[in-house]
């Protein structure tokens, strides 16, 4: 290997889609990100508490614990609703019910809540059918979801 050449055949290329790649990732990178990472953020900024002050407290919203994880019923629920509405205002289908991610148990729930706010719908407008789409997704996904979560297979 002579002065100046590659180590191995294309070396010189990934180098330059490297930097191309981190050129690009800091001008997508916030400018607070970048000042942070340089050492100039505003705590760094921030005058030293003098000994025996006390430590400022955190903001409520730190405290807060993290968001507990859906139940089967809740995320039946929002599904459900998703879905009627978008079918209720005319949207073209998405496909079948698995490219929806719903299951066969919560796509029947689909169909029954559909259905029904199809005819409120038609005799009470459409600020009715919203309404009941939104009472009926919640009641029959708890009655689907009773029982808890299915216990055999993705598909139940």
């Amino acid at each position: 290997m002579g002065r100046g050449e590659t180590p191995w055949p294309g070396a010189t290329a990934r180098r330059l889609r490297l930097a191309r790649a981190l050129a690009a990732l800091a001008l997508t990178l916030p400018a607070g990100a970048l000042a942070t990472a340089c050492g100039d953020s505003p705590a760094d900024r921030r005058p030293s508490r003098a000994a025996g002050e006390a430590a400022p407290t955190p903001p409520a919203s730190a405290s807060a614990s993290p968001r507990r994880p859906l139940s089967p019923a809740e995320l039946c629920t929002t599904a459900v609703r998703h879905w009627a509405r978008e079918a209720l205002d005319g949207a073209t289908p998405y496909g079948d019910y698995q490219s929806m991610g719903l299951s066969d148990r919560r796509y029947g729930v689909l169909r029954e809540v559909l259905a029904d706010a199809r005819a409120v719908r038609s005799e009470q407008g459409t600020r009715a059918a919203r309404s009941l789409i939104d009472r009926q997704a919640r009641d029959r996904c708890a009655e689907a979801y009773r029982e808890g979560a299915p216990t055999r297979g993705p598909w139940r």
